[in-house]
């Protein structure tokens, strides 16, 4: 990337080059201002972001000074107009989510919790008092938000198998259960939790304070992929919330579908950057490690290896585009996110495992720029809907078949 001026002074814009691993020039899809907010993104992902990775994914620890770099450069704000520095079209959101996967899968993890499916959940869900108090402050940064679905015993299965549940007491509703996988948990200022009402065995969401009596939030540890992300397994006992902080807009779960259907591509774009950040670090890699007198670049097995995990990008790339440029024209379905969050994210671990084979034992090491990439592949290829399951969704779509149980 050719950066004219250091990000962080402002004196002048950074340009956007082409990405070695965007072989067919897919950049060019982008308008020439989002290619010079994607070139701010790339900067500060590349000057302050990269440096820092790995020594906070080794300490289970997350970044939190990036946070104001990311409000700065809009990264919070996509359902702020009032803040928003660029225009929110899902093809952009997906090639930050690609820049940003690129250098960190947990910070991109970070914001896809606080932009997407927190602020998401308000954005669909929440009134227009709700939405003009939160938003813009969770914009800047000043709130900042979690998302409650996942729970120890219900992951594929929560339209049907939530277990946390909600009583409406007079002005309060009353939750009980818990929540697994909560990224931001144990950070945040509030979750968004969903709960089964007991009245109407509906799905209603709630912003809950993490302040609350009977609420708790543990972070869960000895992770292997995406450790900079606090993750916290959340209970609640008796945790009373007003009836002010239900999201009314939430009436079933096919309201918080609908909430997933906004980010399920952007994950499908944060994998390709995954792989893209892996595949980089091995061309760097095989350029200059020497092995028996001259570049193992220049080894037909290795070139296979590249080519190979290539192939897998250029792919994923374009059918996220493809997906996200449907979503901007209002035709996007289910089974067409599902489609490129199941392949990109499959392509993903091919690729990864390809840059760790080209390093060898090196690929093991945080500081060769490979092991941290094929370690946090493991959670993207889970989280945001397995494979199996987007699977089924595609499946159903193109046989006319309901093969889930």
């Amino acid at each position: 990337m050719t950066i004219t001026a250091n990000a962080s002074t402002g004196s002048e814009e950074p340009t956007l080059d082409h990405l070695v691993s965007d072989f067919y020039g897919y950049q060019d899809f982008l308008t020439a201002d989002e290619q010079r907010h994607a070139a701010e993104f790339r900067a500060v992902f590349e000057e302050r972001v990269r440096p820092i990775a790995d020594e906070y994914w080794a300490r289970a620890e997350f970044p939190k000074q990036v946070i104001p770099w990311l409000a700065d450069l809009g990264a919070l704000g996509p359902f702020v107009p009032e803040v928003r520095r660029f225009e929110n079209t899902a093809v952009f959101r997906g090639w930050m989510a690609l820049e940003m996967g690129r250098v960190d899968a947990s910070v991109a993890t970070f914001v896809g919790v606080q932009s997407g499916l927190a602020m998401g959940s308000i954005h669909v869900g929440g009134s227009p008092e709700q939405q003009a108090d939160l938003l813009p402050r969770m914009a800047t940064g000043e709130l900042l938000g979690a998302f409650g679905l996942t729970e120890p015993y219900s992951g594929s299965d929560s339209a049907r198998g939530l277990r946390t549940t909600a009583r409406r007491e007079g002005d309060d509703w009353v939750l009980n259960g818990a929540k697994r996988w909560i990224g931001n948990a144990t950070f945040s200022d509030f979750v968004v939790i969903y709960a089964k009402d007991e009245a109407d065995g509906q799905v209603k969401g709630f912003l809950v304070d993490t302040d609350l009596p009977g609420f708790r939030a543990d972070r869960i540890e000895d992770k292997i992929a995406l450790r900079s992300v606090q993750n916290a397994d959340i209970t609640m006992v008796d945790v009373r919330v007003p009836e002010a902080k239900r999201l009314p807009g939430i009436r079933s779960f096919r309201d918080v579908a609908t909430v997933l259907r906004l980010t399920r591509c952007e994950v499908a774009w944060q994998a390709v950057g995954v792989a893209v950040g892996a595949w980089e670090a091995a061309l760097a890699y095989a350029k200059d490690r020497q092995q028996f007198g001259q570049p193992i670049a220049s080894h037909q097995l290795i070139q296979d290896l590249l080519v190979k995990g290539l192939g897998n990008i250029t792919a994923s790339i374009g059918m996220c585009l493809r997906a996200s440029q449907m979503q901007d024209a209002g035709v996007q379905k289910d089974e067409h996110s599902a489609l490129a969050k199941a392949f990109a994210t499959a392509r993903m671990r091919e690729t990864v495992a390809y840059a760790r084979e080209i390093l060898g034992g090196n690929g093991i090491v945080l500081d060769k720029g490979v092991a941290r990439f094929f370690a946090d592949a493991e959670a993207l290829y889970s989280y945001e809907g397995t494979r199996e399951m987007n699977t089924l969704i595609v499946g159903r779509s193109i046989t006319g078949f309901n093969a889930f149980v």
